[in-house]
């Protein structure tokens, strides 16, 4: 008895990967070092939590003023951008050796399940980390069908 499978012209397209061993391209070269050591601007981290009436946002973003964080929502889409700002110098003696600086902005925005209350929103900044506890709408648009 033969097995019959089932035919996927995709298969083949989604396991080719050109590119997936350009680590190994870079072996033993003087780049992946270097690369290593850079010191990258952080990204914002984000753990969403939902119960009944609220929805919890707690947002890593080390390292920033709360002056320099900025948090808007609109309908279920809130948007969270922060002003980083570092500076890092080294000195031997009086002579300035190596100096680095970085401005740039980082943000992050997402889409909740159901509308924001936005005028009952809190957001509060400490140690690092953006908490904002966001009430849902109490109008909210679900609504239950009855079959026919």
């Amino acid at each position: 008895m033969a097995n019959i499978t089932r035919f996927n012209p995709f298969e083949e397209l989604a396991a080719f990967r050109p590119l997936a061993n350009l680590d190994d391209l870079f072996k033993g070269f003087s780049v992946r070092p270097w690369l290593s050591d850079a010191d990258l601007e952080p990204r914002i981290k984000v753990e969403v939590s939902e119960t009944d009436a609220a929805y919890g946002v707690k947002a890593e973003i080390p390292g920033v003023k709360k002056e320099d964080i900025r948090v808007a929502i609109e309908g279920n889409q809130v948007f969270i951008e922060a002003e980083l700002k570092k500076e890092k110098e080294e000195k031997k003696g009086e002579k300035v050796v190596r100096s680095e600086r970085y401005y740039g902005k980082q943000s992050r925005s997402f889409s909740l399940g159901q509308d924001i209350d936005a005028g009952a929103a809190e957001a509060k900044y400490a140690d690092g980390v953006l908490e904002l506890k966001l009430p849902k709408k109490a109008n909210g648009s679900s609504k239950e069908l009855k079959v026919q």
